[in-house]
């Protein structure tokens, strides 16, 4: 059951984006303007609407901590805005000045991206708020964009029909022909799926297209070689082009706005229609669930978002979370903290949290003494999962805020060894991912695709000891 619990319409034409962060809603409107309201009770915040752009806005987006906010527009610019008092932190221009269609932040918030009606992508760094790296799809314009759960890699997709893979130094990994009459949107879950069989790690995606179809892929990094675009399904059920799409932050369900006025919530394994909701008046342009919390809002040429309560709690994953704040834990709100908590199995904990105002910071310094003796956890099992939430928390961040020397990352999974081995090539793989790597009958390595003369795995304790030398360091 999905339950209509507010409607806002303050915008004053056309809305074309809404997204979320933990705390808050953003909208954007052909009226030139970003609207942004409390998730407390959808009231507009003292500083909001934010007003900048000359044109139409396209498109709008949190970063990962929900501290800034861009937005980007058919004057050329994306714009980047403080989320605490509205102040513009930047203006970015396309640099051919093409109107700007879409942007999204990298889960790390290392990266922005903003596409382009002229075809052009640019890859915006976030510290330094210039330009990174930039490039061309083959043809049409750059409408759609999605992120990787790891950032390792995004996809956008083009007017033309074609969906692109691109790893994060702007190359460009794999093009495929997904709608015959152009990709309007696209998103990857934010959840990857483990294939035990194949001993790989797919990304679940979803585009929708002028077609009137929503389709699921998955993306498979096969092996060290190559990328592939797996077509896995199509979803039916509008009668129009479809123009939004959007997977919640489990996987679980998908959900995808249309021409034909309506908003369908499809259950991801199997393709049912969970809901269909009919209730705005004109084309329906975006539709997004939040993080955490089972809300969904829908934008439409009506003029109105809508705002839905589904009545099956969506779970608060692991990742979300981290996935939302991981950038700057330090800085987290005690509202934040009790998400991490509630992300972690760790409910029954936010109300003691809440009550010795624990925010990021003070997270980080705990310790065994602490938990034991200031906020008087009995459970010895309790205050040690505790602190292994902290150390992988602290871990994550490590990961994110700095560039990991190549030789500390598994060529397999591309992320930071904790058991590194070596292997009869010579190279050293995470040995999880290498045992797996083995156990699907493969025998050539996963660096050279040569055959390997053994399947000896030999744990190489020297580079174990210097990336736990280099961890302590980070954490200084």
């Amino acid at each position: 059951m999905a339950t209509l619990i507010h409607t806002l319409a303050d915008h004053g034409d056309d809305v074309n984006y809404c997204a979320f962060s933990s705390l808050h809603l953003a909208t954007c409107s052909l009226d030139k303007t970003i609207r942004v309201y409390s998730l407390n009770d959808f009231t507009e915040l003292p500083y909001s609407p934010l007003r900048g752009h000359t044109y139409t806005v396209h498109c709008c987006c949190f970063s990962p901590s929900g501290h800034v906010l861009a937005s980007c527009s058919t004057d050329g610019t994306t714009m980047v805005w403080d989320t605490h008092d509205g102040r513009v932190l930047a203006v970015l221009g396309q640099p051919s000045g093409s109107p700007v269609r879409v942007c999204r932040f990298s889960p790390e918030s290392t990266f922005l991206v903003s596409g382009a009606a002229d075809g052009s992508v640019v890859l915006w760094n976030m510290q330094s708020l210039k330009l990174y790296r930039s490039g061309n799809v083959k043809d049409g314009s750059l409408v759609a964009c999605a992120f990787s759960p790891n950032g390792n890699f995004f996809v956008t997709g083009s007017s033309c029909g074609d969906l692109t893979i691109w790893d994060d130094k702007m190359r460009c990994l794999y093009n495929e022909k997904a709608h015959d009459l152009g990709v309007t949107c696209c998103d990857i879950a934010s959840q990857p799926i483990y294939d035990g069989e194949h001993g790989s790690r797919y990304f679940q995606m979803a585009s929708c297209g002028q077609d009137n179809k929503v389709k699921v892929w998955f993306i498979l990094f096969a092996d060290f070689l190559g990328v592939e675009l797996r077509y896995k399904c199509t979803l039916s059920g509008h009668s129009a082009p479809v123009l939004a799409c959007a997977f919640s932050y489990d996987g679980h369900m998908l959900v995808s706005g249309s021409v034909d006025k309506c908003v369908i919530i499809y259950e991801t394994n199997t393709g049912n229609i969970l809901h269909t909701l009919s209730q705005h008046t004109r084309y329906v342009t975006t539709c997004v669930f939040a993080p955490c919390s089972p809300l969904l809002a829908t934008g439409s040429m009506d003029k109105t978002v809508n705002i839905w309560q589904l009545d099956s709690k969506q779970p608060c994953e692991e990742n979300t979370v981290e996935n939302e704040s991981k950038v700057a834990v330090e800085n987290w709100s005690e509202d934040e903290v009790s998400a991490w908590l509630c992300a972690q199995g760790l409910t029954d904990l936010v109300g003691l949290f809440k009550l010795n105002n624990i925010d990021g910071k003070e997270l980080l310094s705990l310790t065994k003494e602490s938990l034991t003796n200031e906020l008087k956890i009995e459970s010895l099992g309790l205050r040690s999962k505790i602190l292994q939430k902290i150390e992988e928390l602290r871990m994550q961040m490590v990961s994110v805020s700095v560039a990991i020397p190549d030789e500390f990352i598994c060529p397999i999974t591309r992320e930071l060894m904790k058991d590194p081995v070596i292997a009869a090539d010579g190279y050293s793989y995470e040995k999880e991912a290498m045992e797996n790597w083995i156990s699907n009958k493969r025998r050539s390595s996963p660096m050279t695709n040569l055959p390997l003369h053994s399947l000896m795995l030999t744990p190489n304790r020297t580079l174990k000891m210097a990336i736990s030398r280099w961890l302590e360091t980070q954490r200084k």
